[in-house]
C-alpha cells in the first residue's frame, strides 16, 4: 500500500495546484478508511488504560514511541508529560499545529466492555477510579491517524506540521501548573513559530458524520471561586448570642443568583454563576463559627466575565457586613474564552462542508462548558469544533459520567477533517 501511494503521490507534482490539493484529500480518506481498525484499536488501548492531569506518563510514552517509529522529530516532557512531533512538508509553507488532548477523569466507569477501565489513581489525596469519561482516548487516536497518513505524504506538505499531544486540559492537580497554559509558556507554539492551530473534541450527542463549530466565542470562560464567611458561634437555642454564618451562606447564595437574572445583559452573551460547594457546622443545636462555599463562573464575553467578578466582591462583602460577618472571596485563575479566529473559520469552513457534507457541518450555539484550547488561541488564530459520535439508539449520558459512551465509528471523520484542514490551509 505504501508503493502504491507514493507512486500515486509522485503522480500528483505535475497537477495544479487546485487538483493536487483534492487528490491529497483522496488520499487522505482512502487512508483513513483503511487505518479505521488501527484508530479503533488505539483507542481502545488508551481507554482502558487511563491516566490524570500531569500524570500521563504511561499515555506519553506509547505515544511517543508510535511518532518516533514514524520517523518524526518527537520532543516528550512538555508541560511535564506532553508530546510534540514536528513534520516537515516538502516544500516551505505555514507552520500548523494540531492538537489532542491526553488526561482521563477521577470518574469509575460502569460500562460493561471487554476494554472497560479498571483503573484507578488519587485524586486530591483520595483512591479513585480513572476513566476517559470525556473521549481524550478518542483525540489522542485520531491525531496518531493523522500524524500517520500525513507523514505518508510528506514530500507534499507545503509547509510543517506540529502535532501537539496536551496533558492536564482537565486541570493540573492542585498546587501544580499544567495544561495548555504550561504548554505556551514552556514554548510550544515556538521553535518553528505556529501560524495556526486546529483541535477537535468528540460528542456523545452529535450524530455520527456530523461536525459542529460557529465563529468567535464557541465554549465559555471558566473560573472557580471560593468564599469563607466567618461569623461568631453560638448556643442553636440563642441565635441573638452569635452571628450565624449559614444563615449569611443563604442569603449570600440567593443573592449571587441576581448576578446573570439582573445584571447580565444575557440578549449578547449566555453567563453561568454557581455555588457547588457549602460547607459548615457539626451539630444539630450549634450555630458554626464558618461557612466555606465553592462555585465556579462562566462567560461566553470578557467585559461580562469581568463583570460577575466585581459583582460577586460586592454582593460577597456587602451579605456578610449586613449580617454582621466577615467574608473571604476568591478568585481562582481559569481558561479564557475558546474564541474561534472568524477569518480562520471563514477560510475553513468550506474544507469543513466538504468533509462532511453540506448539511453534516452545522453551525452550533456556544456552550458554557470549557476548555484550555483557548490557551492557544490567545496567542494565535484557532479553529475548535466538535466531532459526533452518538451511539445509535441510546440516550447520551453525558460526558464526565460514568455511563459516557461514544461510537467508534464517528472518529474517521475526525481523521479526515483534521487531515484535509492541513492540506487545504497550506495550499491557500
Amino acid at each position: 500500500m505504501k508503493k502504491l501511494v507514493l507512486l500515486f503521490l509522485v503522480s500528483l507534482m505535475a497537477l495544479p495546484a487546485l487538483a493536487q490539493t483534492q487528490q491529497l484529500k483522496q488520499i487522505i480518506d482512502e487512508r483513513a478508511d483503511e487505518i479505521e481498525e488501527q484508530v479503533i484499536e488505539w483507542r481502545r488501548h488508551f481507554h482502558e488504560h487511563p491516566e490524570l492531569s500531569n500524570r500521563e506518563y504511561d499515555t506519553a510514552e506509547y505515544i511517543a514511541k508510535y511518532l518516533n517509529e514514524l520517523g518524526l522529530e518527537v520532543e516528550t516532557g512538555i508541560a511535564h508529560t506532553g508530546v510534540v512531533a514536528l513534520l516537515e512538508g516538502g516544500e516551505p509553507g505555514p507552520v500548523v499545529g494540531l492538537r489532542a488532548d491526553i488526561d482521563g477523569l477521577p470518574v469509575t466507569e460502569r460500562n460493561d466492555l471487554p476494554f472497560k477501565s479498571v483503573a484507578t489513581g488519587t485524586y486530591q489525596g483520595k483512591e479513585v477510579g480513572v476513566m476517559h469519561a470525556c473521549g481524550h482516548d478518542t483525540h489522542i487516536a485520531i491525531l496518531m491517524g493523522v500524524a500517520k497518513i500525513l507523514t505518508e505524504m510528506q514530500d507534499e506538505l507545503k509547509g510543517t506540521v506540529k502535532f501537539i499531544f496536551q496533558p492536564a486540559e482537565e486541570g493540573a492537580p492542585q498546587g501544580e501548573e499544567g495544561g495548555a497554559e504550561l504548554m505556551v509558556k514552556e514554548g510550544v507554539l515556538e521553535n518553528p513559530e505556529v501560524d495556526v492551530i486546529f483541535g477537535l473534541h468528540i460528542n456523545d450527542a452529535t450524530p455520527v458524520g456530523t461536525l459542529r463549530y460557529r465563529p468567535e466565542g464557541i465554549m465559555a470562560s471558566v473560573n472557580s471561586y471560593s468564599i469563607d464567611i466567618k461569623g461568631k458561634q453560638a448556643h442553636g437555642s440563642a441565635p441573638w448570642n452569635g452571628v450565624d454564618p449559614i444563615v449569611t451562606a443563604a442569603q449570600m447564595i440567593n443573592n449571587i443568583q441576581t448576578i446573570v437574572s439582573r445584571s447580565m445583559e444575557l440578549t449578547k452573551q449566555a453567563a453561568v454563576v454557581t455555588v457547588g460547594v457549602i460547607e459548615g457546622g457539626v451539630r444539630h443545636n450549634i450555630i458554626p463559627e464558618s461557612v466555606h462555599m465553592e462555585g465556579t463562573i462562566r462567560a461566553l464575553d470578557e467585559y461580562m466575565r469581568q463583570l460577575i467578578f466585581q459583582r460577586l466582591e460586592t454582593i460577597v462583602q456587602n451579605t456578610a457586613e449586613s449580617n454582621g460577618a466577615e467574608a473571604t472571596l476568591t478568585i481562582y485563575e481559569g481558561y479564557p474564552i475558546t474564541y474561534n479566529d472568524p477569518a480562520l473559520t471563514a477560510m475553513m469552513e468550506p474544507t469543513l462542508k466538504e468533509v462532511a457534507g453540506e448539511e453534516n457541518a452545522v453551525h452550533m450555539d456556544a456552550i458554557t462548558g470549557a476548555e484550555d484550547f483557548s490557551f492557544f488561541q490567545k496567542e494565535i488564530p484557532g479553529l475548535y469544533f466538535f466531532v459526533g459520535a452518538k451511539v445509535p439508539d441510546r440516550e447520551p449520558a453525558g460526558h464526565h459520567t460514568p455511563d459516557f459512551m461514544l461510537d467508534e465509528r464517528g472518529m474517521k471523520l475526525g481523521v479526515r477533517a483534521m487531515g484535509h484542514l492541513v492540506v487545504d490551509y497550506m495550499y491557500q
